[in-house]
């Protein structure tokens, strides 16, 4: 595997990676760490921007909403309403965090608060919506459980329509002494969540009943990685054929053979995100697969760098080509706008998020020299406002 910086990018024989023209507006919200493992930050909540795809302008809009290390944050589908999870262990008593919702100013990115419910387990750090809009469902890392929430008539949550607390540990007694489930996810017909569980070594699969809000897990489509992996984030490929994890702890992205028939996959390949002569501490990040469905990112804590892979369209796997050290710092979150133009990197440690520029024939990133001034940021997520 070879390693090569963007300064010494080779043109790929790719096709335009760029979707269909979208010269639309939107607002991104971004949610950050105010506590980062006990220590305070500048941050006071979610931040929101003004993005406008035609001209690349990016306008900052101030705080959004104040609340507590809203970690990782989701949009409802009609655009009206965000969720963001409390990433902390003590919301209304020990052993649970909160999920808040919030009403979203389309015209100033304002954000109302709603209403808060408690997450069910200790420091939830992913939350989604389901297709239909009338479900949210949540992560518990340290609790290392899963919930389902109700979508009220007004955008508030209800209380837990389910609740899934799992079992066991993984190889690593630091790390893996329980299970710590990660982020979850669902398939494009709304039939299945997808649960990378880091202390489990496992991608567990449910069928999701979106009727009653209610989660089954499906014993027979549970996913095994290597011992010590530490399977953390979820991308399905475009195409429905593939998916990909990122393993935190062995800093590794597998490919995955995807049956959403069933909800199983099958590994068929695992590919290192870092240099192979690299001896530092790294901690994987996160992955994100390119609209066209031809690149995938994937980001480094330790190494402090993000990863570019060409996808074979006919297998999935992947090959790497580009290697982006700078301007790079903890690369918590990424997503990437959607025209396919513009990769956002938050870097947690620089309080910033920087922009790379996609080349829509080459796939390269090139760093657009913006950085945009924001608290310890994790995730972003965007709303089309026009």
């Amino acid at each position: 595997m070879k390693f090569r910086s963007f300064l010494s990018v080779a043109l790929l024989s790719l096709t335009t990676l760029a979707p269909a023209a979208d010269h639309g507006k939107y607002l991104f919200f971004v949610g950050t760490y105010t506590d980062d493992n006990g220590k305070s930050t500048r941050s006071k909540g979610i931040y929101a921007y003004r993005y406008d795809a035609g001209s690349g302008q990016i306008t900052p809009l101030g705080l959004a909403a104040e609340t507590t290390n809203p970690s990782w944050i989701a949009v409802h589908p009609n655009g009206r309403f965000l969720y963001a999870v409390n990433e902390i262990g003590d919301y209304k008593g020990p052993g649970s965090g909160g999920v808040s919702a919030f009403a979203i100013d389309r015209a100033t990115g304002k954000l109302t608060f709603l209403n808060e419910v408690r997450s069910r387990g200790a420091d939830p750090c992913y939350v989604t919506v389901d297709r239909t809009g009338k479900w949210v469902l949540v992560a518990n890392y340290t609790g290392g459980s899963v919930a389902v929430f109700p979508v009220l008539t007004d955008g508030k949550l209800g209380e837990a329509s389910d609740f899934v607390q799992h079992t066991g540990h993984g190889a690593n007694p630091e790390r893996q002494a329980s299970p710590h489930a990660h982020s979850i996810d669902l398939s494009p017909d709304n039939r299945f969540a997808f649960v990378d569980d880091l202390g489990l070594d496992a991608l567990v699969s449910y069928k999701f009943d979106a009727a009653n809000g209610k989660l089954t897990p499906l014993t027979t489509a549970i996913t095994r990685f290597p011992d010590g992996a530490g399977p953390r984030h979820f991308a399905l490929h475009p195409s429905g054929k593939f998916a990909y994890v990122i393993a935190e702890m062995q800093s590794t992205v597998t490919t995955l053979d995807a049956d959403l028939q069933t909800g199983s996959f099958k590994p068929v390949h695992f590919i290192s995100t870092v240099p192979p002569d690299y001896k530092g501490h790294n901690d994987a990040a996160e992955v994100v697969v390119h609209p066209s469905g031809r690149l995938l990112f994937a980001s480094n804590r330790g190494h402090d760098s993000f990863i570019v892979f060409d996808i074979d369209p006919v297998n999935g796997m992947l090959e790497q080509h580009w290697m982006i050290p700078n301007p790079i710092k903890t690369p918590r979150g990424m997503e990437i706008d959607p025209t396919g133009k513009l990769l956002f990197v938050a870097n947690q440690d620089w309080n910033n998020i920087v922009t790379f520029a996609i080349d829509e024939k080459t796939g390269a990133p090139t760093p657009t020299g913006k950085a945009l001034d924001v608290p310890t940021p994790v995730c972003m997520k965007f709303v089309a406002v026009d």
